[in-house]
């Protein structure tokens, strides 16, 4: 067996399906941790049923280079698999195989197959493709370590300085290998962010301004859950001397959420009835990443734990809006099997007029899901105000996503 760190987030939610005839796919960005999860998988069906015949597939290495297309991976396991034994089949960055589902498809209908491949693109099974391979899969999204695993990953004491790290250095799992300088971490990073720009984006849709992608990514950076929209992009650069339509903004930040380099956020009405077809947040996949785009800057901080809140949220499987009603905003409303939250994010409770405000619009919500006011503070002091629970960040980071 490889030597590796078990993340049961995501081995947990894949095991109910370990030996269905449905192709397991995780999704996610470059550098998440999704090819070790691979080999996790590997190992445990080796484990508990050592006569299944493991076929792996990476497309980063060049000895399976020659497999460019359907026909090609069709002969490959062809040639490599005889007999009609059970089969686990594994394929890293499948994306890189043209017209895959035609060989998936085939495979899947022989019960002796269980798939299991990753991608880095969020297109990778939508529109035409869902429609031909449905019911055929189940979907798993990938992210970065959480703040839980990070702490196990580094061996590290659940301490505020262990979050401000974390903060500072974002979670992607090969870092623990690198030195704990910020500096070398970042230069890593920039190389990630580097290659998901001109693998992922520029190469993918064929992008001729790159510049113009580079900016619009420093954009992001700098206006971190900012309610943005393409139009106001749009003006931004044009006083920067670069003149580019409301409609080549909307296809570039698509092409970078399909790269799940950003995630973009809609706004809906507090109660859930309004959306909003014109302004949203941006997040990043990875704040180290984004850090290392934009430097680390403590006038930043209250930014970057609205992201990692968000991460959060989403790691626990929610689905998450902005709430906006009139000229109140909730930061995010959560929703998972018919249950919800509301969650907002401040730094610090610096006075009686911050408390009314991050309580404030909490408190004028008519219902009884619970809300969440998580900062900096120590708590201590305020932990329940009206009903309203108030955390310190990391510990509603670890609250979101137990191990």
């Amino acid at each position: 067996m490889l030597d590796y760190i078990n993340r049961p987030l995501y081995i947990e939610k894949i095991k109910p399906f370990i030996g269905k005839s449905l192709i397991k796919v995780l999704v996610g960005q470059r550098r998440v941790g999704k090819s070790y999860l691979l080999m996790q998988l590997s190992d445990l069906i080796k484990s508990q049923e050592p006569n299944t015949r493991i076929i792996y597939i990476n497309k980063e290495q060049h000895e399976f280079s020659s497999i460019k297309n359907s026909d090609d991976l069709f002969n490959y396991l062809k040639e490599n698999i005889q007999g009609s034994g059970k089969v686990a089949l594994f394929i890293d960055e499948i994306q890189d195989i043209d017209s895959f589902e035609l060989t998936l498809r085939d495979l899947v209908t022989r019960k002796n197959y269980d798939i299991y491949c990753t991608g880095s693109n969020a297109n990778l099974l939508s529109g035409e493709l869902a429609t031909f391979l449905s019911g055929r899969y189940i979907e798993i999204k990938v992210f970065g370590l959480s703040y839980a695993e990070f702490l196990v990953f580094n061996k590290l004491a659940d301490t505020v300085e262990s979050f401000q790290n974390y903060l500072k250095s974002g979670g992607l799992p090969y870092l623990i290998n690198l030195s704990n300088e910020v500096q070398i971490a970042y230069e890593y990073l920039s190389s990630i962010y580097n290659t998901i720009l001109l693998k992922d984006v520029v190469a993918r849709f064929n992008i001729r301004n790159v510049k113009f992608l580079e900016n619009l990514v420093e954009f992001l950076a700098n206006n971190l859950g900012s309610i943005v929209s393409s139009k106001k992009i749009s003006e931004y650069l044009k006083s920067q001397k670069i003149n580019i339509s409301t409609q080549v903004v909307i296809d570039y930040l698509g092409y970078l959420e399909t790269s799940f380099l950003i995630f973009k956020v809609k706004r809906t009405g507090i109660e859930g009835k309004k959306v909003f077809e014109i302004g949203e947040k941006y997040f990043f996949e990875d704040v180290g990443i984004r850090n290392a785009i934009v430097g680390y800057r403590a006038t930043d901080i209250h930014k970057i734990l609205e992201n990692i809140v968000y991460l959060h949220l989403r790691m626990a499987g929610y689905t998450v809006t902005v709430g906006q009603e009139g000229k109140k905003e909730i930061d995010f409303i959560a929703q998972r099997a018919g249950d919800k939250i509301y969650v907002q994010v401040a730094y610090l409770l610096t006075n009686q007029e911050t408390i009314n405000r991050e309580f404030g619009n909490l408190l004028e919500i008519p219902d009884n899901y619970p809300k969440y006011v998580v900062t900096m503070d120590a708590v201590s002091e305020i932990s329940n105000y009206q009903g309203i629970i108030h955390l310190h960040v990391k510990d509603f980071c670890l609250k979101m996503v137990k191990e």
